[in-house]
């Protein structure tokens, strides 16, 4: 995406040209209680409440079936960005940053959640917390976590780090049970704690909630490591550390370590059955989230 001007003057307005057109219809529940709205028959398994068996069928077909039902009660969400400071590369006024391109498909997902009534909370984590609000499904709770976004977007700090892991850790506690989670993160954390940030996310699984992981990158340099073959002085953004070298003479160990932690996001991932969003900055946002709705609606 290439900037014209600047995406915090209307955000809210770039997040409804995102939806428009596509996401309407595509969302149900995903989850299942005991309200009045019938959702689908499964096999009754042992241990399974007897109240909640199909008597009726068992009659015509002398098996065991389990009534499952939609919930009534509105989606919870909660959308949580790192806001690291790894997170604002590329530093080009020209092009799209990670946070920049998170806070912009996080306010059209929260235009989606106000359409569908539902209730969304919003989370900015870098060391620590910096915001986390109440989840609601108000107009001007909406206009809020809206504005929030807008005044986050443009942020430019240095040498701060991340630790979502203990921010994951503290919206387990706070959501409830069986909520969305939804977050947007270069996984930049210290892989000798890698350990730690899949056990907040294991955290989150453990309380029933459904999480989604949109692992945001600049494909060309942090992937392919695509720079010319000169000299440069890399410097990481959250630890300040700088280092001088030719890109040729590490190219291919770095591709090979950072495909090998990427493996390691996405079997650990898989483990704990937390979908995973890979995400380059060249794609536009519109696409991202409308092949990732139009797989969650395959699957509800």
């Amino acid at each position: 995406m290439i900037l014209q001007q600047p995406l915090s003057d209307n955000l809210e307005l770039l997040a409804r040209q995102v939806v428009e057109g596509f996401i309407i219809g595509l969302h149900k529940s995903p989850f299942h209680g005991f309200s009045v709205e019938f959702a689908e028959h499964r096999l009754y398994n042992q241990g399974d409440p007897l109240r909640h068996i199909d008597w009726r069928v068992f009659g015509r077909t002398d098996k065991l079936f389990i009534k499952r039902f939609e919930e009534e009660t509105n989606l919870r969400c909660c959308i949580a960005i790192d806001t690291s400071s790894s997170m604002q590369y590329p530093q080009d006024n020209t092009k799209i940053s990670k946070l920049q391109f998170s806070c912009v498909a996080a306010a059209a997902l929260l235009q989606l959640l106000k359409r569908q009534l539902d209730a969304s909370s919003l989370a900015l984590f870098d060391k620590d917390i910096n915001y986390f609000s109440d989840c609601r499904s108000a107009h001007s709770h909406y206009r809020m976590l809206t504005n929030e976004l807008a005044s986050t977007i443009n942020i430019s700090t240095q040498n701060v780090s991340t630790n979502a892991a203990g921010a994951l850790h503290l919206i387990a506690e706070k959501m409830h049970k069986r909520s969305l989670v939804i977050v947007f993160s270069d996984m930049m954390d210290d892989t000798e704690h890698i350990d730690d940030l899949f056990s907040a996310l294991q955290h989150l699984r453990y309380n029933k909630q459904e999480v989604i992981l949109f692992h945001v990158v600049d494909g060309a340099m942090e992937l392919q490591f695509e720079f010319e073959n000169r000299p440069y002085e890399f410097v990481d953004m959250e630890s300040g550390e700088r280092i001088k070298l030719q890109p040729q003479q590490v190219k291919e160990q770095y591709i090979k370590g950072i495909e090998a932690f990427r493996e390691l996001v996405k079997n650990k991932c898989h483990q704990y059955q937390i979908d995973t969003i890979n995400v380059d900055l060249k794609s536009p946002v519109e696409e991202v989230l409308h092949t990732f709705l139009i797989k969650r609606n395959k699957l509800m």
